[in-house]
């Protein structure tokens, strides 16, 4: 299947940022959607406002960390919708703080979201597709698997890993199963509520593209005829060092 119309597409942390920008487009052009994140009623409002658009979505609470929540929402797009086309593989979370100055559960939450997270989505998702003989992941990297700057030690550390471990996944997936990841600079979503430091924290502000930026990106990737698999999107702000 080439295009957007009409193809089953499950996002992770659909909730907000990245995730809610992807849906709005995606849902416009006419995907049927399933919608999972950890924060129920943000979901359910996102959900009505795109049904009342005319769009076909499903919701499900899913904490990315829990196996069991990710195949829910494989099995939701399937039990929905009859099959699953492509998963967005978008929850992630950030700690922007030094080593010295953070501490192991946020490493921890970082390294169980942002990897185990995508790690939960093709075990969930890659059996589907082979029966299928088709299916797509796209997963959200960062620039920071590409850099890494002080206080983002971990969660590079964690981008780098879903840069690494799609690579893999798409060496080892044949030419029936497409693998994209599309790396965001700094974008205006939570992430810059993460930072510490009031200075760095305007400066990012300054900078930051919205997420319907990184949401167009994603969308290219999907749209590709099933020959054309896009591999790397790097999207950071022109400012952007």
């Amino acid at each position: 299947m080439s295009g957007i119309e009409s193809k089953v597409v499950v996002i992770t942390g659909a909730s907000s940022g990245i995730g809610a920008a992807a849906a709005k487009l995606l849902a416009s052009r006419g995907a049927k959607l399933v919608l999972g994140a950890r924060r129920k009623d943000r979901l359910d409002a996102l959900a009505a406002g795109l049904a009342d658009a005319g769009a076909e979505v499903a919701v499900a609470e899913a904490d990315v960390r829990k196996p069991a929540d990710v195949a829910n929402l494989v099995q939701l797009a399937v039990d929905r919708f009859g099959r699953l086309d492509v998963l967005v593989g978008n929850a992630g979370v950030a700690t922007v703080a030094p080593l010295d100055s953070s501490g192991v559960e946020e490493w921890d939450a970082m390294i169980d979201v942002n990897l185990k997270g995508v790690l939960h989505g093709i075990a969930a998702a890659l059996p589907v597709f082979r029966e299928q003989g088709h299916g797509q992941f796209v997963h959200t990297a960062s620039t920071a698997a590409y850099k890494t700057v002080p206080g983002q030690a971990v969660y590079s550390a964690t981008k780098v890993a879903v840069r690494t471990i799609s690579e893999g996944l798409r060496q080892e997936a044949g030419e029936s199963v497409r693998v994209s990841v599309i790396s965001p600079g700094v974008t205006r979503t939570e992430f810059i509520e993460n930072v510490p430091e009031s200075e760095v924290k305007t400066r990012y502000a300054a900078m930051a593209i919205p997420p319907d930026a990184i949401a167009r990106a994603i969308a290219f990737a999907i749209e590709q005829p099933p020959e054309v698999d896009v591999n790397e999107i790097v999207v950071r702000p022109a400012a952007q060092a």
